[in-house]
């Protein structure tokens, strides 16, 4: 978008039910969202989860809550809850965070999948679900994904969904009694519709094999675009 004459901002995200072929959202209502998480996020093994995330690991649901609670209402978090679309089982959840609705700018982060979320097609669907309504329903112009440096396996999901990388902020913040270098990354109005064609077309169900595996990934399917 260049001709920004006639810009006058965006609505801010507004968190609606949303359901996809594998996955469904909903608004994350603390305290009762932390009931339903924690025995998928927090607790025995899954302290690793947030070893690149600034808050957490979480060890008593109380402070799990008490934690988001306090990020949704002085951070100004808008958080998702992910459900399996047929067992209606709690997944994961991620945030739209660093809203600026004048800007048309808004960041998805504190995403938290659980195992059973990880690297599957509910796992993009969520992702896809979440920048369509940023996109599509308000018209934003521009969606960020921002993680530790040091966190590989986000830098890879930012790329593989269509982000942009930008650059590192190098010492950006002290996180867990460490420096924390910050990758960034983005994905402009523009680019919206190209990303989402190929990750509707990688989520398709003709592109699953009888057991459940890609016949094509994300990045051969953007490739042949």
């Amino acid at each position: 978008m260049n001709d920004l004459d006639s810009w006058t901002g965006c609505a801010p995200p507004d968190l609606q039910p949303a359901s996809g072929r594998y996955v469904k959202t909903e608004p994350a209502s603390f305290p009762h969202a932390a009931a339903e998480l924690f025995p998928v996020l927090c607790g025995h093994g899954n302290d690793n989860l947030w070893a690149h995330i600034p808050i957490g690991p979480f060890s008593h649901v109380d402070d799990f809550s008490a934690t988001m609670t306090q990020a949704i209402r002085e951070g100004g978090w808008r958080t998702h809850l992910f459900r399996d679309v047929q067992t209606n089982e709690a997944l994961g959840m991620a945030s739209y965070m660093r809203i600026r609705p004048q800007a048309g700018s808004a960041e998805v982060g504190c995403v938290v999948f659980s195992r059973k979320l990880q690297r599957t097609p509910a796992a993009t669907e969520a992702m896809v679900l979440m920048a369509r309504h940023i996109f599509d329903d308000l018209g934003y112009r521009r969606y960020e994904w921002k993680c530790d440096n040091a966190n590989e396996a986000s830098k890879r999901a930012a790329l593989r969904l269509g982000f942009t990388f930008e650059g590192v902020f190098r010492q950006d913040v002290v996180m867990k009694g460490r420096n924390r270098d910050t990758a960034w990354f983005s994905m402009l109005d523009t680019e919206w519709p190209a990303a989402k064609a190929a990750c509707e077309a990688w989520l398709a169900p003709e592109n699953f094999d009888g057991e459940g595996r890609q016949r094509l990934s994300l990045a051969e399917i953007r490739a042949r675009a």
